[in-house]
């Protein structure tokens, strides 16, 4: 572990200062595309007027909101239809013919529902994680063992029971990489549908930096977008550790 961070920050450090090098080189303006310094720079004032904080905090709100939402319908209906075939041939081409349409081709209707605020941003998310997790769950479920449910029947396991017990642990695996999967296009959607539908968060912050010709603060919010999407890929990644998570996968 201790090999892979060094080898992490070297190649990090490199990047770096072959960035810095091809500015000065290459004499590229700071307003067409600033370097390292400018970008800590201009990183650090936003850090102590409150900028980033706010609008990272507001980005995050809205993500969690939209996102958890998301995995309280999409999971129990997708252990559902992943067991019940009539649902599943009813529904399945309702999911499949929603689910291609981007999130941000319902921008327009957000606003109109929902107006300006956290509302119409964690409704995009809710989308755009909604369909994803129903497929990935209904996908989990019929690929659970066959030999799981002939216990299930065996031990006359029926209704909650059988769902909590056997289907959910089951497909928990396959689930969690759903999750991680899911969370990544949230992160994304949520940057996009700030630069237009609401006024905080990362996404906000990155078109009004633009606007103001502050280049180094729009490379400044990539930067910490990248930042905490590989913090939250790494926390959903906690979840595969788990020792359920790790025994059904090891028995599948």
């Amino acid at each position: 572990m201790a090999v892979k961070r060094l080898g992490f920050l070297m190649i990090f450090s490199l990047i770096l200062l072959t960035w810095q090098l091809a500015i000065t080189a290459f004499s590229v303006p700071n307003y067409m595309f600033p370097g390292p310094l400018s970008v800590a720079r201009a990183m650090f004032e936003m850090f102590i007027n409150g900028q980033l904080y706010k609008n990272a905090v507001a980005s995050l709100f809205r993500v969690t909101c939209g996102f958890y939402l998301a995995i309280f319908l999409a999971v129990p209906i997708g252990l559902v239809i992943g067991r019940q075939r009539y649902l599943r041939s009813l529904l399945n081409p309702l999911i499949q013919f929603l689910r291609p349409i981007s999130p941000l081709a319902w921008i327009p209707m957000a606003l109109m529902w929902f107006g300006i605020g956290d509302k119409p941003a964690i409704f995009l998310i809710f989308l755009s994680s909604f369909f994803p997790l129903v497929v990935f769950t209904t996908s989990s479920v019929l690929n659970i063992r066959t030999t799981y449910l002939r216990v299930a029947e065996n031990f006359a396991l029926k209704g909650v029971s059988f769902y909590t017990k056997v289907i959910l642990p089951a497909a928990l695996p396959e689930i969690i990489t759903g999750l991680r999967i899911t969370l990544g296009t949230a992160w994304l959607v949520i940057v996009a549908a700030e630069m237009i539908a609401v006024k905080s968060g990362l996404g906000y912050l990155i078109i009004d930096a633009r606007n103001s010709l502050r280049m180094d603060k729009v490379v400044a919010g990539m930067v910490v977008i990248g930042a905490i999407g590989l913090v939250l890929d790494y926390v959903i990644r906690l979840l595969e550790r788990m020792p359920s998570v790790e025994w059904s996968r090891m028995r599948r």
